[in-house]
């Protein structure tokens, strides 16, 4: 398989290796199984442990911890390079031990965990004999944390928390919520918060409800509604120190938003590559769906549409490996998950299209994929959010005029040089 931003020839053995174990062994279980966190399903083990050896046998499990976490350490080249061929499966990031959110969580847990924490929680979670959720979305304000009402107050040796949190992801199968709640009331606003390991059975949680995104299968993760009633957890369960939850949070963000990306890249080149067969295949009037020039401008924009959109992604991974820190690379960022909503949704829906009658029903995959578009839009803050982000940095770099004429809609370089050529004349 051709490739470009060609990478050494050894991880492009790895690549196509991946390639091939994605297409023949990890993809048929999304016809087989309900969900890849159900860790304690016996039909989900006997089927997914021998894919996960065969990974680790190869090195390539959990590719994006460090040596000392027991992953490679690649850059953010090489796991988009990997990341955009495990996007083509929802089981392949459990099978290479990089599933959200357990990868954000585990990046918490390596930089801020005590020991006992990491020997409690982070190895087995990295070895995904158990998965964990992270709650801090509430109901009356989702992408604002300042807006957080969980409250929780020491007494003893123990921390007592008192709150609601919504769309907690995959709730009804974690052994553990990492969470954030209100310490200091009276602090700015950026050192209110702390951070919490809530182990799921610990007294005081209540699962509201399970509450599944529209159109999934009810067996499968859910994103619940928890309620916090004088829920108790013991001092050592803090992450960090008090007041860090802003911190912690941004330690799982930056990378899970830029690694979304990669894998999305996957899953809207799944959807291109169906809408291609099927204009090929397809008879028609006179020849196939191929023929029609409207499929043809249909598969001319996906393509153009989906390159775009992997340049960016690989221009801002180069940049965050150039920098080792996201903060840098903050608007380019934001640019990834801005754009990544409309790539899928616009790539799927000519998909459905092109598929007509059959590509509305559930023999396809496109409705889990425009719904997956929608919660990109919202996930890990909302578009308009990253809209505004971008455009402020960019704005910020960029000097005002200094004349009220109409020239001055000229930047001003342009400027100058025009007033260096009326003088020369």
């Amino acid at each position: 398989m051709a490739w470009d931003f060609e990478t050494d020839a050894d991880f492009q053995q790895h690549l196509d290796w991946v390639d091939r174990f994605v297409r023949e062994e990890v993809e048929p279980l999304e016809h087989v199984l309900v969900s890849p966190y159900a860790v304690q399903d016996p039909l989900r083990n006997r089927l997914i442990r021998p894919l996960q050896a065969q990974v680790k046998a190869r090195g390539l499990w959990a590719c994006h911890l460090g040596p000392a976490l027991g992953g490679p350490g690649y850059g953010q080249v090489k796991l988009g390079l990997l990341n955009e061929i495990l996007g083509r499966s929802a089981y392949a990031p459990t099978v290479f031990g990089c599933q959200a959110p357990d990868t954000g969580n585990a990046e918490i847990l390596a930089h801020y965990g005590t020991p006992g924490q990491k020997r409690r929680w982070l190895e087995p979670l990295l070895a995904n004999e158990i998965v964990s959720s992270f709650a801090m979305t509430e109901p009356h304000g989702g992408a604002d944390p300042t807006l957080i009402r969980t409250t929780a107050r020491r007494e003893g040796g123990e921390w007592v928390l008192d709150g609601q949190k919504w769309f907690a992801s995959s709730s009804n199968y974690a052994a553990f919520f990492i969470t954030v709640a209100v310490t200091d009331p009276d602090a700015r606003p950026h050192r209110r918060l702390s951070a919490f390991i809530v182990p799921a059975d610990a007294p005081g949680l209540r699962h509201v409800r399970d509450v599944h995104l529209a159109g999934r299968k009810p067996q499968g993760h859910a994103h619940g509604y928890l309620a916090f009633e004088a829920l108790r957890v013991p001092v050592d369960h803090m992450l960090g120190g008090q007041g860090d939850a802003f911190l912690v949070a941004q330690t799982r963000l930056g990378g899970g938003r830029i690694h979304h990306a990669m894998r999305t890249i996957g899953e809207a080149r799944k959807a291109l590559d169906m809408m291609c067969e099927r204009a090929v295949s397809r008879p028609s009037r006179r020849g196939t769906l191929a023929d029609k020039q409207l499929v043809q401008a249909m598969v001319a924009d996906s393509w153009i549409q989906l390159e775009q959109f992997r340049l960016l992604v690989l221009r801002t991974a180069w940049l965050i490996d150039k920098h080792d820190d996201y903060k840098k690379v903050r608007k380019d960022i934001s640019a990834v998950k801005a754009a990544m909503p409309k790539v899928l949704h616009d790539i799927v829906s000519r998909a459905i299209q092109v598929h007509g009658s059959l590509g509305v029903s559930n023999e396809m995959p496109f409705f889990d994929q425009l719904l997956a578009s929608y919660v990109m839009g919202l996930a890990d803050g909302p578009t308009e959010v990253h809209q505004i982000t971008l455009a402020k940095e960019l704005l910020a770099q960029v000097r005002p005029g200094d004349e009220m004429f109409p020239s001055q809609h000229l930047p001003t370089l342009a400027r100058k040089a025009q007033e260096r050529f009326r003088e020369a004349l």
